[in-house]
C-alpha cells in the first residue's frame, strides 16, 4: 500500500507539472496534410543513399492528405512519403510522430536523421514496437524536404496518430497531458485488482472477486503499457507492446469469467467456451512471438477479428434474455456494451477505418470494472447481512434447542434418579447421596442417621388384590414418608417394598422418634382399591447412626439392614436400633 500511495502521488505531481508547463508552451505546428507518396523501394546510389530522398522525378509522386495507407497497395510492403517542411521561428525543433507502421528511415534533404527498426539488405525488417517518435531537426529545416522510407507487412503502412512540429522542451508536458487519463485510470484499475484479490483471499466467494481482479489487472496493465510516458521511464518499445498485448488479450478472458458468473445457467457453458478459446489464443500468440516464430504486430489484427466476433456472440447470448434480468444484471450488460463499443471504435481507428482520434477506452474499462466491483460489493454486503440474519436466527434456534436439550437432560437426570411410581428418589440417587453425606459428616463431625423400612406382608397384598393394589399402597407409604420427615432428609425407594431415609445432622434417638411417629400414623390409615379396603398397613424399621454405631458412615446401610432384619424376625411392626 505505501508503494501504491507513492505512485499515485508521483502521478498527480507529474500531471500538475505538465499542466503548468503546458500553459506557457508555444503552439505546435500540425503536419498532417500536404504529403506525397509512392509505392516500392528506392534504388541506392553508389554512396549508399536511396535516390528517392533527393528532389526529382516528381511525376512518380502522388498527393495524399496523411502519410498512411495510400490507395492501390495490392500487397506492397514498401512505401515512401515526403513533405516540404514549413518555415518558422523555432529554438529546438523536433518532429513528433505518435506511431509508425512498422519500421522507417527518416531523411532530410538526403541525410538520414532517424531510424526506427532495422532494414536488411532486401529492405525488409522485423517489428520493432509502436513507440512515439521524437526526431530532432536542425534550426534551418524550413523549406527543406523531409522523406520517410517505410516497411510494413502489417495491415497498415505508414504513420499513425499525430504528426507535428514542436519544441523539444514542450514535448514532455504534451506527453503527460496525453497520458493524464491513463496515469489516473491505470493505477486505479491496479488498486481495484488488489482489493478484489484481498476479498477473494479472505472471503469464501472467490468465484465472484477473482474475475474482477483479473479484469482490473488486465485493464490496468494495458492502459499503463499504452501510456506515452512509459517510454520516458524504460525505452523498450517491444517490452511495453508485449505487456499491452498481454493485458489486451486477457480482457475477453476476464469478461467471459465475469459474465459466466453473473449469468450462470445454460448460457454459462457457451460463455466459458468463448473465454477458454481466448485463453488458448493468449498463450499461443505471445508464446509464438516470444520464440520469434511470428511478429507480435500480426497477432493484433487477428485478435481484433476474434474480439469483434466474441463481443457479438456474448451480446447475442445474453441480450435475448434481457427481460429476465434484474437491475444489477442490466447495469452489467450496459457497462459491458459501453466498454465493448469503445473497444470497437478504438479498433476501427487503429486500422484506419475511422479518422484518428483519442478513444477513452481507459474510462470505459474503469467504468465497467467499477460497475462490476460496486455490484459485487453490494451483493457481498447483502450476503453478509443475510448471513448475519441467518446466524442470529440459527443462534436463537440453537439457544432454544439447547434450552430444550438442557430441560431434557435435567428430566432424564431426574428420571434416572427418581422412582416413577412413588416419585421418591431411587437406589442410584441414594448411593450418591450417601457418599456425599458421609464425606460431609466426617469433615464437619456431625451425626448422620439412617432409617431402613420395609412394608410388612406386602406379598399378601399383591397376591390377594393384584399388583395395582400393591402400587396404591406403595404410593400411600411414600406420601406418609414425606409427611413425617424433613425436607433435608433424603427419602428413597431402594427395592420393591423397601424404603430408606437418610437424616443428616440427626442422631439415632431422633431418627427413632420420627420413625415411631410415622408407624403410629399408619395404624389409623387404610387404603382403598376398586372399592375394597386395603389395610391397615404396618412397617418394620431398622435404625443405624454415625458415630453412635459405626466409625464409617458408609457402613450405615449394612447396620440398618441388619437391624431391619431383626425387626422382621421379632414379629414385625416394630423399630430396632443397631447396637
Amino acid at each position: 500500500m505505501p508503494q501504491t500511495r507513492a505512485w499515485l502521488t508521483t502521478v498527480v505531481l507529474l500531471c500538475v507539472a505538465a499542466l503548468w508547463v503546458g500553459s506557457a508552451m508555444a503552439t505546435p505546428r500540425d503536419l498532417g496534410t500536404g504529403w506525397e507518396y509512392r509505392w516500392g523501394d528506392s534504388p541506392v546510389s553508389a554512396d549508399g543513399v536511396p535516390t528517392w530522398v533527393k528532389p526529382g522525378d516528381d511525376d512518380a509522386w502522388n498527393a495524399i492528405d496523411f502519410p498512411a495507407n495510400p490507395p492501390g497497395r495490392r500487397g506492397q510492403t514498401h512505401a515512401w512519403f515526403r513533405l516540404s517542411l514549413p518555415e518558422g521561428d523555432w529554438q529546438d525543433p523536433a518532429l513528433y510522430i505518435t506511431s509508425i507502421n512498422l519500421i522507417a528511415d527518416v531523411y532530410l534533404d538526403g541525410e538520414r536523421l532517424y531510424q526506427h527498426g532495422a532494414f536488411d539488405d532486401d529492405g525488409n525488417g522485423r517489428f520493432a514496437g509502436w513507440p512515439w517518435h521524437m526526431i530532432r531537426l536542425p534550426e534551418d529545416f524550413g523549406g527543406r524536404q523531409l522523406t520517410l522510407r517505410v516497411y510494413s507487412d502489417y495491415t497498415a503502412i505508414g504513420l499513425w496518430g499525430e504528426i507535428m512540429l514542436i519544441e523539444r522542451a514542450d514535448l514532455f508536458p504534451k506527453l503527460l497531458r496525453d497520458a493524464l487519463g491513463a496515469l489516473i485510470v491505470g493505477p486505479l484499475c491496479l488498486l481495484l485488482a488488489l482489493f478484489a484479490v484481498g476479498f477473494a483471499l479472505f472471503q469464501d466467494d472467490r468465484r465472484r472477486f477473482m474475475p474482477i481482479s483479473l479484469f482490473a489487472l488486465a485493464s490496468g496493465i494495458m492502459i499503463i503499457a499504452e501510456s506515452p510516458v512509459d517510454q520516458l521511464l524504460i525505452d523498450r518499445p517491444l517490452l511495453w507492446d508485449n505487456l499491452a498485448a498481454a493485458g489486451y488479450f486477457t480482457l475477453p478472458i476476464a469478461l467471459g469469467r465475469l459474465l459466466e458468473h453473473w449469468f450462470a445457467d445454460t448460457r454459462s457453458r457457451r460463455i466459458r467456451r468463448i473465454w477458454q478459446f481466448h485463453l488458448v489464443y493468449l498463450v499461443g500468440a505471445l508464446g509464438a512471438s516470444g520464440l520469434g516464430w511470428i511478429n507480435l504486430s500480426i497477432t493484433f489484427p487477428v485478435f481484433d477479428v476474434l474480439l469483434v466476433l466474441s463481443i457479438g456472440l456474448l451480446l447475442a447470448i445474453i441480450a435475448p434474455h434481457l427481460g429476465r434480468f434484474d437491475a444489477r444484471q442490466r447495469a452489467i450488460l450496459a457497462a459491458f456494451a459501453l466498454f465493448g463499443a469503445l473497444l470497437l471504435v478504438d479498433m476501427a481507428v487503429a486500422h484506419g477505418l475511422l479518422p484518428w482520434q483519442r478513444v477513452p477506452t481507459s474510462a470505459g474499462a474503469l467504468a465497467f470494472a467499477l460497475v462490476i466491483g460496486g455490484i459485487s460489493l453490494i451483493d457481498y454486503a447483502h450476503t453478509q447481512r443475510e448471513l448475519r440474519r441467518l446466524n442470529h436466527q440459527l443462534e436463537q434456534e440453537v439457544e432454544e434447542r439447547t434450552h430444550q436439550l438442557q430441560q431434557l437432560v435435567e428430566r432424564l437426570e431426574i428420571d434416572s434418579t427418581t422412582d416413577p411410581l412413588t416419585g421418591l428418589h431411587n437406589r442410584r440417587h441414594f448411593d450418591e447421596c450417601l457418599r456425599q453425606e458421609s464425606r460431609r459428616a466426617r469433615s464437619r463431625q456431625t451425626p448422620l442417621a439412617m432409617a431402613m423400612l420395609d412394608i410388612d406382608h406386602f406379598k399378601r397384598i399383591n397376591d390377594g388384590h393384584g399388583h395395582a393394589a400393591g402400587d396404591r399402597v406403595l404410593a400411600g407409604i411414600a406420601m406418609a414418608l414425606r409427611e413425617h420427615f424433613r425436607d433435608d432428609d433424603e427419602i428413597c425407594r431402594i427395592g420393591g417394598e423397601e424404603f430408606v431415609v437418610l437424616l443428616p445432622g440427626t442422631g439415632a434417638d431422633t431418627a427413632r422418634e420420627r420413625a415411631a411417629s410415622l408407624m403410629a400414623s399408619l395404624a389409623d390409615r387404610v387404603y382403598w382399591h376398586d372399592g375394597r379396603m386395603l389395610g391397615p398397613v404396618t412397617l418394620s424399621c431398622g435404625i443405624a447412626a454415625y458415630p453412635a454405631h459405626t466409625a464409617d458412615p458408609m457402613t450405615l446401610p449394612d447396620l440398618a439392614d441388619r437391624a431391619l432384619y431383626g425387626a422382621k424376625e421379632t414379629g414385625r411392626n416394630r423399630i430396632i436400633t443397631a447396637s
